[in-house]
């Protein structure tokens, strides 16, 4: 997001989060068309926790006389990553494929909701903007 500030923070939450809940898809997905590969691990993005912290972080001053004094970015949510955690099967039975479909495809779906309701969001927030630029025509 630029610098202009005409997004807040908000804006820029939702975005990285539109990023991580894509990349979490991704990882999803990849698990259900690994539900029948022989000792398949699933894996996890994680990054709920991140995301709340970088929520913490208060922002850089806007009033700071060298650009050097203080952090620049909205409280560190440019810099959340997710991590991929790989989880092995827990049954040493049959080809140790640790995929449960059921699970995956739950997590999928609420994903998904997850991810329609902040395009949501930020649908709403830059329709106030939209309506506010058009001096609220």
């Amino acid at each position: 997001m630029s610098n202009l500030g005409i997004f807040d923070r908000t804006v820029s939450l939702l975005e990285k989060t539109l990023d991580l809940r894509q990349q979490k898809q991704d990882v999803l997905a990849s698990n259900i068309a690994n539900a029948d590969t022989p000792g398949f691990a699933p894996a996890r993005l994680e990054f709920e926790e991140r995301l709340r912290q970088a929520l913490k972080t208060p922002l850089a001053s806007q009033a700071a006389t060298h650009a050097e004094f203080f952090p620049i970015g909205n409280g560190g949510l440019e810099a959340v990553q997710g991590k991929v955690v790989r989880m092995p099967a827990q049954s040493a039975i049959g080809d140790r494929n640790g995929v449960d479909l059921e699970q995956e495809m739950t997590e999928l779906a609420e994903n998904q909701i997850l991810y329609e309701t902040a395009t949501q969001l930020i649908s709403k927030k830059l329709g106030l903007l939209k309506y506010v630029a058009q001096d609220g025509r």
